[in-house]
């Protein structure tokens, strides 16, 4: 059997056009959650991507139209990552290892990649419709998702308990980073966490 090996064809125009979005989202999703919608400008992304403030508009409308895509790219993956938790667990303790893992220090620590929601949630009501919608679609998926984990599953109160539990935790995850004794921050997760632990 003879096997044709192609020659390295160049990146087209479109492929290198499409890499540079991707770039630029990659970069404003990591600038949102840092430094808060209102804190990231678009020549701040643009020097972070390592691109010239003058080719953002190739890629975007608009700044809402990238706040939109990296709000919807930030939202994705912390579900995604809630889910990757949830299916790793052991039988009957996915909802546990969901709350133990968005209540953890790393996750507290880690606001830069962390969850959007509790990293921009008291800006979100003064975002453009856009970059509303998306946070909208990924609560939705996130409460969703919890509420396949409550014992309950299938009765009418299970989603409004999983309403309950991600908001305690996006509550408690929000005051931990808000505080400035390492101590308390520790002890808010942990009390949210031993409620959810009682009750389930």
């Amino acid at each position: 059997m003879i096997i044709m090996k192609n020659s390295p064809k160049k990146p087209s125009a479109q492929s290198r056009k499409e890499a540079t979005h991707e770039r630029i989202v990659e970069v404003a999703t990591r600038a949102i959650r840092r430094s808060g919608y209102a804190g990231t400008g678009v020549a701040d992304i643009m020097k972070e991507a390592g691109l010239t403030h003058g080719g953002f508009y190739a890629h975007f409308a608009s700044r809402d139209a990238l706040l939109a895509e990296a709000g919807d790219r930030a939202g994705a993956e912390s579900v995604a990552l809630a889910a990757g938790v949830a299916a790793a667990a052991p039988p009957g303790q996915a909802l546990q290892a969901m709350l133990a893992a968005y209540l953890s220090p790393e996750h507290i620590a880690a606001i830069e990649v962390g969850c959007p929601v509790s990293a921009l949630g008291s800006e979100m009501p003064r975002q453009a419709p856009e970059v509303r919608r998306a946070a909208t679609i990924h609560i939705k998926e996130m409460i969703d998702l919890f509420a396949r984990q409550m014992p309950n599953w299938g009765q009418p109160e299970a989603h409004a308990q999983a309403m309950a539990t991600v908001c305690a935790m996006v509550g408690a995850t929000i005051l931990a980073r808000a505080v400035d004794e390492p101590a308390l921050s520790d002890a808010l997760c942990a009390a949210t966490l031993a409620q959810f632990q009682d009750a389930n």
